[in-house]
């Protein structure tokens, strides 16, 4: 097959969990010798991974521009990815004209409307916000969102969290998803003997990229509230927060006579969280699954996370780490967790069972495969199936079709 992947960024797996989410899809492509081309309209950052070298084509492509439709028909893709709702948006009529027989596939990452009202609830509340009232998830952006679901052939969901609310609260077919978790290699009983002790551990972590709110507010909730409890019980503990991308805001909040470390970019996520005791992941927001809580199981490093941080983990196992909302609660769990090595043992020996069960690469790359050929020898029928969706097509990829024309063509009239 002929694979086309719309990226919204280029993928940078140091940086982000969506970058590395991405490049295990783009690796299970790989692996059945299809022929896969990157396409993104964002500017290279330098910290994007190398797609040449694991025999991916990149291309840049441009925004309300009818050069996307000379690629695109010479291309020919079986195939395209859209890598969130915001490049179907963009890019999704155009497929369709010049290439209807393509595959659409979108790639949520996360259900971007769930975590914006999340946020909002958190901003009114100042507490952890798992349930949110219907007036703010029946959003605009919900709207657009699910729209871009409806109009796709297929679309891969990170969370079995989020497909219940897509099929119980929106209605959503559940024909026209795809549980798609992380994909990872397991870690075998040798490589988990060699990561350092219980003993040779120190310090607690946090890791995430400083781009993405929650991990922001996390890190502001630790500074004003969770890590000066925590510091009062543990004086010589210190808290290593590293991620991709922090601005000033962040790096004034470093302060060596706390214990508080902004670190910023972690040039090997495993090599600093192996090193660490305690994971730290306090979201008050956010959805999907957490790309930092898959590495510390991983690593062998315990966490202690929210119920937003835990949602969807285990899928319908229950998640054998502590999880607390309240922030003194959780301090204590962190000190607990800490300062004795039976339950961390306990803990850390759960995490790699789970690890190698919920996020195995072989069967979820299996799976999206069977699901992807089963879509092309039916893909006529499933479309009739749809009738929603074509609906959707029908009107409101007109008005994004108007609206790309008219932009390109108020383009050409500035550069004339």
């Amino acid at each position: 097959m002929n694979i086309l992947v719309i990226g919204y960024v280029w993928p940078e797996p140091a940086s982000s969990a969506a970058g590395y989410r991405m490049l295990a899809l783009l690796d299970a492509f790989r692996a059945q010798n299809w022929q896969v081309t990157f396409a993104s309209p964002a500017e290279k950052s330098i910290h994007r991974t190398d797609l040449p070298a694991r025999g991916i084509r990149e291309v840049n492509i441009a925004l309300n521009c009818s050069s996307f439709d000379e690629f695109i028909c010479d291309l020919k893709p079986d195939l395209v990815m859209f890598d969130r709702f915001m490049m179907e948006e963009q890019f999704g009529w155009r497929v369709e004209k010049c290439c209807p027989q393509a595959i659409r596939l979108l790639d949520t990452e996360d259900l971007s409307c769930l975590r914006h009202a999340r946020h909002q609830a958190s901003k009114q509340s100042g507490q952890v916000e798992l349930d949110v009232p219907a007036e703010l998830l029946y959003s605009d952006l919900a709207k657009r969102e699910i729209a871009a679901i409806l109009r796709s052939d297929l679309t891969l969901m990170i969370s079995g969290a989020e497909i219940e609310l897509l099929t119980q609260t929106f209605n959503v077919d559940p024909n026209l998803l795809l549980n798609s978790p992380f994909m990872q290699q397991p870690v075998l009983p040798a490589q988990q003997q060699q990561l350092p002790s219980f003993g040779q551990r120190q310090h607690f972590i946090v890791i995430g990229n400083f781009r993405h709110a929650p991990n922001w507010d996390a890190v502001l909730w630790l500074k004003q509230t969770i890590w000066p409890r925590i510091r009062a019980r543990l004086t010589e503990a210190e808290l290593h927060i590293y991620g991709a991308y922090p601005p000033p805001k962040a790096t004034q909040l470093h302060s060596p006579t706390q214990g508080f470390f902004i670190k910023g970019w972690a040039e090997d996520v495993n090599l600093v969280m192996q090193q660490a005791r305690v994971n730290l992941a306090p979201l008050r927001f956010g959805a999907g699954l957490k790309g930092k809580l898959v590495d510390a199981l991983a690593c062998g490093t315990p966490s202690v996370t929210t119920s937003v941080g835990a949602e969807g983990m285990a899928a319908e196992q229950h998640w054998p780490q502590p999880v607390e909302d309240n922030a003194e609660q959780f301090a204590d769990m962190a000190v607990a967790l800490y300062t004795q090595p039976e339950p961390w043992l306990e803990y850390q020996q759960q995490g790699f069972t789970l690890h190698n069960l919920r996020f195995d690469f072989a069967r979820h790359a299996d799976a999206l495969i069977e699901r992807i050929l089963k879509l092309k020898r039916e893909l006529d029928s499933h479309r009739l199936a749809n009738f929603t969706g074509a609906m959707l097509r029908h009107h409101s990829m007109k008005s994004t079709q108007y609206m790309a024309q008219w932009i390109e063509a108020k383009n050409r009239k500035i550069d004339s």
